[in-house]
């Protein structure tokens, strides 16, 4: 079978004079006649930026410059003598005098600024499935052209040339040319440049959706440095939005890509999603048996080449205690530090970093760093604050938490990490023990993340309000904003996510919210409240077509901002991904399917 015969159409009806009908498909053709002189935007963004099915071709025609200059001069010198012989009354003297400085204008561009001289034909081939769409379409993008000012005509009679010009096959029919014909110098053709619609198409980057815009493929790869200062994302979005559904399909589609990912669950969306992907699931709480010491200093917390394990610990403690004692001043901190200094010497480590190891007692060159069970409890910094009573009001606030509710907080950690997808469930904690376990992880993963630079991961950090909102203070809000800058360095991704804009914000009047956001390359934007649309748009700018695109965005859909690149985007999954990552959901339409064809069975 020869290759003509493939590509070809079953069967073209060209009986019609309006449409050309091709195998169950409708072509329309327009040509563009006319447009203003003076155009400040592309000349066919709006066009290009609609979803309507369409074709548009762009043809340019260079003329030899010697002889335009020629002809211009001659047109010149024969309209300059008849304006000056002309009787000033007659109809077309303006149309004379326009063209005659037109033709001076061109000449000097030419001459002067070494321009050259354009022959422009722009036809646009539109297609449908049915011949009222197809009407409907011609009318509408007649009405986005008109807005514009470029004139088109409908190619009646020559539909087949238009049709033709508009394949790639570089056929410009002399039948449509003279319709189409418009000049147009070298800095004019700038505002025929073509691909403007914002496009996202990174090579090794995974399926997000389609463009609403245009319904291009959107593919991001955040781990491309030469491209994204940062591979940091923030996701914003009210409850029901959509916000949770893409995290979880990010967090799957980079699973097949081997990343580590790590994941704070406040509310115990993702343990589904974590048992079909063969990832570890950890829960803290009243009811769970896997615990994690938050005294612990663990080996991996610093790099090779670094020092200073016992320093790095307390100032990440102090964040902790933070959470528990409320804000403290610099003299309470001081005292603070000064009895978990006293915590740690119990146990044999100072801040000599040889103190954390152990010497193996066959082997003397060979040492081990110091266990989970070698190192201190809550219950014996507990301990040390009791024999003070500067201390005696912190020691109080740690009952809870040493043989209290909370007393999980106070055991030796018990698990070992060495799955590539991590879910921390801190459920169970309730709403205002949330943070504690928040930040448990988040230590806990900060350290795992910095194992090995090569190694691309992720952190996701889902209600981060909780750790930088007025629940929180400047120390924890601190950690997770250097979290934020310097992750990269790791090979690492910070993702903020969250539905409460206000209180994101609501921590020294928004600095470490507004921090996180001008740290994160990528930003999307779920359906947002007006109020949280306005808060944003004064922490980041939105222009007022975002903010009422944000406002009146379906469910699934979202605004994102791509490095530089500001599009809409339809969020788009498989079916087997919708079942893997939404098995309540997936339960209920295979009940409803099966209750169809149940009925459907009945009837018959």
């Amino acid at each position: 079978m020869k290759q003509e015969d493939i590509i070809a159409p079953a069967y073209i009806n060209m009986q019609n004079p309006k449409y050309i009908e091709i195998d169950n498909l409708y072509y329309a053709g327009l040509i563009v006649v006319d447009y203003y002189r003076e155009q400040d935007d592309i000349l066919l963004k709006s066009l290009i930026e609609t979803n309507i099915n369409m074709n548009i071709s762009i043809f340019y025609e260079k003329q030899d410059q010697y002889k335009t200059i020629k002809d211009l001069t001659y047109h010149i010198g024969n309209v300059g003598v008849d304006l000056q012989g002309a009787n000033q009354n007659r109809q077309d003297i303006d149309i004379a005098v326009f063209t005659y400085n037109d033709a001076k204008y061109i000449r000097k561009e030419m001459q002067v600024n070494n321009e050259n001289l354009y022959f422009l034909y722009i036809y646009v081939s539109v297609y449908s499935e049915s011949v009222k769409e197809l009407e409907y379409y011609l009318n509408k993008i007649e009405g986005i052209m008109q807005s514009k000012g470029i004139q088109t005509r409908r190619a009646n009679f020559r539909e087949e040339q238009v049709f033709k010009a508009c394949l790639p096959i570089m056929e410009n029919s002399i039948d449509i040319k003279k319709s189409a014909k418009r000049n147009i110098l070298t800095s004019g053709l700038l505002s025929t440049y073509p691909f403007v619609s914002s496009s996202i198409f990174d090579e090794n980057g995974i399926f997000v959706g389609q463009n609403i815009y245009n319904n291009s493929l959107v593919f991001i790869d955040r781990y491309d440095n030469k491209k994204y200062k940062n591979a940091n994302m923030c996701i914003f979005g009210t409850s029901g939005a959509g916000k949770s559904f893409y995290t979880k399909l990010l967090i799957l589609r980079y699973r097949l890509f081997g990343i580590e990912q790590y994941v704070i669950d406040p509310d115990r969306e993702y343990t589904n999603l974590c048992k079909e992907l063969h990832g570890t699931e950890i829960k803290i709480g009243p009811a769970s048996d896997t615990y994690v010491n938050i005294m612990e200093i663990r080996e991996e917390s610093l790099e090779d080449g670094e020092n200073g394990y016992l320093a790095t610990k307390i100032s990440k403690l102090i964040g902790f205690f933070n959470l528990i004692f409320g804000e403290l001043n610099e003299e309470e901190k001081a005292l603070l530090e000064e009895k978990l200094i006293e915590t740690y010497k119990l146990k044999g480590i100072n801040f000599n970093d040889e103190s954390l190891y152990v010497k193996n007692d066959k082997e003397i060159i060979s040492k081990r760093f110091k266990q989970s069970r070698e190192m201190p409890l809550l219950e014996d910094l507990y301990n040390v604050l009791e024999k003070d009573k500067r201390t005696k009001k912190f020691q109080i606030k740690l009952i809870p938490f040493v043989k209290g509710s909370l007393s999980f907080f106070n055991k030796y950690t018990n698990i070992e990490i060495n799955n590539k997808l991590i879910v921390a469930d801190v459920y169970e904690l309730g709403e205002d023990n949330l943070k504690y376990g928040m930040y448990l992880f988040t230590d806990l993963f900060w350290d795992k993340i910095k194992i090995n630079r090569k190694n691309k991961k992720a952190i996701y950090l889902d209600e981060i309000w909780r750790l930088i909102g007025v629940t929180s203070n400047k120390e924890v809000a601190s950690f997770i904003y250097k979290i934020f800058k310097t992750i990269r360095k790791y090979g690492g991704s910070g993702v903020a996510i969250t539905q409460d804009i206000a209180d994101l914000f609501s921590l020294e009047n928004g600095t470490y919210g507004k921090s996180i956001l001008n740290n994160s390359s990528i930003k999307t934007f779920f359906s947002l409240e007006e109020d949280n649309i306005k808060i944003l748009s004064e922490n980041i700018g939105l222009t007022d077509k975002e903010k009422i695109e944000i406002k009146s965005l379906k469910r699934g859909e979202c605004l994102m901002f791509v490095g530089d690149n500001h599009l809409l985007v339809r969020i788009e999954s498989s079916e087997k991904e919708k079942k893997i990552i939404d098995e309540k959901r997936s339960k209920e339409l295979n009940i409803e399917r099966k209750q169809d064809a149940e009925n459907s069975y009945s009837n018959q």
